[in-house]
């Protein structure tokens, strides 16, 4: 089977772009990483493990569309089939998306359809919802939305804050990234009617209450 070539957006830290290069999955070649931010601690990563990098900053273009082209330049030119958004800080035009229709996901930390958008841990503890989580989606035009392909819940735990939150999620972040790329680089994944089918996959069979009742 032939390996699956996967372009990398980062801004910053580039922690879930290390799951990616630690999984060391045989069907997947990471063949680029791209960040509009010149000094994100991602690329460090990216050298490290072997990784062409490139700087495109957003300030350099003059508006979203002429960003997105160098992009997509970029990806094209490495080869990439398939892009992952990976703590990536800027919105992306409806050209770009819709170019990279079905080959374009993102991790985003809630339960989605719940809680789109940023602080999300705190809004989730500020409801008083008893469970968040990670979701890997295909992205679409409208932010936080398109096919899930994989979800992992995590209990909000009494005296949690954000960063507590934030902490447990992002584990769970890195555990099921590398699990969805490597299903579409297996080619397990296909899309009907917007709902997004995993051949072989198992399913969740037990449900999950929070709190538990512990009389």
């Amino acid at each position: 089977m032939a390996r699956l070539k996967v372009a990398v957006l980062i801004s910053g830290r580039g922690s879930n772009l290390q799951a990616l290069i630690d999984a060391d999955m045989a069907t997947v070649d990471l063949a680029l990483v791209i960040s509009n931010i010149g000094e994100a601690p991602g690329l460090t990563r990216a050298e490290k493990a072997g990784i062409p990098t490139a700087i495109i900053a957003h300030k350099d273009h003059t508006d979203r569309q002429a960003f997105d082209a160098a992009m997509t330049e970029a990806i094209e030119t490495a080869g990439a089939d398939l892009v992952c958004l990976a703590g990536f800080m800027r919105l992306l035009s409806d050209e770009f998306v819709d170019h990279w229709r079905d080959r374009l996901i993102n991790i985003h930390p809630s339960l989605l359809p719940a809680f789109k958008g940023l602080d999300v841990q705190q809004r989730a503890i500020d409801r008083g919802v008893r469970f968040s989580g990670c979701t890997v989606h295909y992205v679409r035009r409208e932010m936080d939305t398109g096919p899930i392909i994989i979800q992992a819940a995590v209990p909000i735990l009494p005296g949690d804050d954000a960063d507590t939150l934030s902490a447990r999620i992002l584990l769970e972040e890195h555990r099921i990234y590398p699990l969805a790329v490597q299903w579409i680089a297996e080619g397990r994944v296909r899309i009907q009617q917007e709902r997004v089918l995993v051949d072989g996959a198992g399913t969740a069979d037990a449900a999950l209450v929070n709190p538990s009742d512990a009389g």
